[in-house]
């Protein structure tokens, strides 16, 4: 028995996804000088297939319906082949630091989510008081 649902599960899968997308553009914010270096992204779908291919099933209402199975063995990044400059380098610095604040955002999102499923079970472990 699970005593906390799967909110807070969902929630902490939304965390790790928040945090590898993080390290990933300041990967690439840290190599913006460096020569032919391909900016890199997260994808959200493949992390998902990943995380849930095993636990996550269809209803399927018809023997013809697909099911959730992936073979996707990548951590969810993937390198762009994009070059914004004469020396190869892939990464546009504008779209970098407005995923970096999109990502924030997300972040302390899930963050302020995660805080008020606590003190609600820390309201009624309390008793209401």
């Amino acid at each position: 028995m699970n005593i906390y649902g799967s909110t807070i599960s969902l929630l902490e899968r939304g965390l790790n996804f928040s945090s590898a997308k993080g390290k990933v553009i300041a990967q690439n914010i840290a190599n913006v000088d460096t020569p032919n270096y391909k900016a890199k992204s997260v994808s959200f779908k493949e992390l998902l297939h990943e995380s849930s291919s095993s636990s996550l099933r269809a209803y399927r209402t018809n023997e013809l319906h697909l099911d959730f199975t992936s073979n996707v063995s990548t951590n969810g990044i993937k390198s762009l082949d994009f070059r914004y400059r004469h020396n190869g380098n892939g990464v546009d610095m504008e779209k970098e630091q407005a995923d970096l604040a999109a990502n924030q955002i997300y972040y302390n999102a899930l963050v302020d989510r995660l805080n008020g499923k606590f003190n609600t079970l820390q309201n009624v472990i309390k008793g209401g008081r």
